[in-house]
């Protein structure tokens, strides 16, 4: 790769990726710090059913996970600010000050500019109704070379005390972007910035984040985007998934088994895997609607509609779901089949 000296007028040099050594940073019995992002379930396919959310946002909170709201997994790129803001102020109103986290969004299109002035107030919404921001990307952010971006992260932690930011895979969403390993660590030395989410869907890359961050800053949270390698934190990742809002109670069990060095852990990850595979198939954006489908299978959720313009999944997912709620003990009551479930078949 190519690195910069920033202490030596922007000299040029070349370095080497860290040497990685997945077996030599495991870390049995770590506490894992578990943040989940809630989904926002309908009522109708235009009405969102704000009784099942909020019970929702309560049970991830009683499980022992953070939520976070106006997530990709709570539709934060079909919202709008009015709503985004309704939905900050409920999440202050039921947390009663607990921590939560939350996206703070901007629109854009390839070539636009960096609407930083955007990107601050809604950063300051979220501080002001007590909440930890997390910068989605945007294509005015992500632009140009690695001193612009870190300039422009720079800019908004000038108007903050703390945030999180964030890698995401074009799979998911066309303005994300995976930036270069200069890139990480020019967030490394922004103090505001107290941790980032990495989706980019492969291991290799969070390795290196890892390794680098326990080297150069220890206290910066890096929190797993990967719903395709959940066992991440086995090695030190931390996690911010949008698969753990189909099931807070189980990836709060599978924290603590290990915690607790006990060897169930690895079973119910497993199954938890299983699901995380096949609600983020291609297309991956569509797992919304898998969620949907798994929390009305469980009870959680009257409907499986998406929020309008959404993507959608078959109906014939559903007896995949049943089966894979079954095989982690779940009960599926029998009212979970009477409620209309949206999708095609």
């Amino acid at each position: 790769m190519i690195d910069v000296d920033r202490s030596n007028s922007g000299k040029v040099i070349m370095s080497s990726p860290p040497k990685i050594d997945p077996l030599s940073m495991l870390q049995p019995g770590r506490t894992i710090r578990g943040a989940s992002a809630i989904l926002l379930p309908m009522s109708d396919q235009t009405t969102i059913d704000w009784e099942a959310w909020e019970a929702h946002l309560i049970r991830t909170v009683e499980a022992g996970l953070t939520p976070a709201v106006n997530m990709d997994t709570g539709y934060i790129n079909l919202l709008g600010v009015p709503l985004e803001d309704e939905i900050l102020q409920r999440t202050q109103s039921i947390l009663g000050g607990k921590l939560f986290i939350a996206g703070a969004f901007v629109r854009d299109e390839p070539g636009a500019a960096f609407h930083g002035a955007h990107y601050a107030s809604r950063m300051e919404a979220i501080a002001r109704a007590g909440g930890l921001p997390i910068v989605f990307q945007s294509f005015g952010l992500t632009t140009g070379s690695s001193d612009e971006i870190l300039s422009r992260y720079e800019q908004l932690a000038r108007g903050c005390d703390r945030f999180l930011g964030f890698e995401l895979t074009t799979d998911l969403a066309r303005f994300g972007k995976v930036y270069d390993l200069e890139t990480f660590r020019g967030l490394l030395k922004i103090r505001q910035c107290v941790g980032a989410k990495h989706s980019s869907f492969h291991r290799l890359p969070e390795f290196e984040r890892l390794v680098i961050r326990n080297r150069e800053r220890p206290d910066f949270i890096l929190y797993t985007g990967n719903d395709l390698a959940i066992d991440m934190v086995m090695y030190g990742s931390d996690y911010l998934l949008g698969l753990s809002t189909f099931a807070p109670d189980l990836f709060a069990l599978r924290d603590r088994y290990w915690a607790g060095n006990d060897a169930r852990f690895f079973e119910l990850n497993d199954q938890l895997q299983y699901l995380g595979a096949f609600a983020f198939r291609h297309p991956g954006a569509a797992y919304k609607h898998t969620a949907a489908q798994f929390l009305k299978l469980r009870g959680w959720a009257r409907t499986d509609f998406t929020y309008p313009g959404s993507p959608t999944r078959p109906a014939t997912d559903l007896p995949v779901l049943e089966e894979i709620a079954k095989s982690m003990g779940l009960e599926i009551p029998s009212t979970a089949h009477s409620a209309h479930a949206g999708g095609i078949a």
